[in-house]
């Protein structure tokens, strides 16, 4: 099993893995941000509980522990506050493939916050990871989020049509954007 950093530091995250604990201020994020993330991330369709939000949390730590799932937590480095999540998804070990999820608390939108997680959590996948293959997939529709994509310097290479389900049952298209080695690192 490849051993790596649990953490990473930038300006103003600091960047790690889930711990037993996270759910409460996840829960509060996700509470605050509801209405901004249900449109996009099915998870947040309904709110939920205190309870829910750290078994997820719990989850997410033995995926990341097995290698099969790399969530990672957003901090303030400053303050400390929980101020999103993002992470390393749909891994292919063997052709070193990973996609970047990422949402942040509505009350910290708009700052940067996510480029820069996006740009740390990139770099950290090539230096320390081997990554061949870095991909972004966003509704066609969120382009707040297909915005962070390129302004993180990913490459659109399509969009497919009729792949995701809307929260109001209709059918959508997902952009995706890529970095490979060789080509944009």
């Amino acid at each position: 099993m490849i051993s790596f950093p649990e953490s990473l530091e930038m300006e103003r995250l600091l960047i790690r893995a889930p711990l037993w604990g996270d759910g409460a201020a996840m829960n509060e994020a996700i509470l605050e941000s509801l209405e901004e993330l249900r449109p996009w991330l099915p998870f947040a369709r309904k709110a939920p509980t205190l309870e829910e939000s750290e078994a997820f949390t719990r989850q997410t730590r033995l995926e990341f522990l097995n290698r099969s799932n790399l969530h990672l937590r957003l901090f303030d480095k400053h303050t400390g506050k929980f101020i999103g999540s993002s992470g390393l998804h749909r891994i292919d070990w063997d052709v070193r493939s990973f996609e970047i999820g990422y949402w942040i608390r509505t009350s910290c939108a708009g700052n940067g916050y996510i480029t820069e997680a996006v740009n740390g959590i990139t770099d950290f996948a090539i230096r320390e990871l081997a990554a061949n293959r870095i991909e972004i997939r966003c509704n066609a529709k969120n382009v707040k989020s297909a915005a962070v994509a390129e302004r993180t310097g990913y490459t659109l290479e399509g969009i497919l049509r009729n792949t995701r389900l809307a929260e109001n049952g209709e059918l959508g298209d997902t952009k995706v954007y890529a970095k490979v080695r060789g080509s944009e690192f």
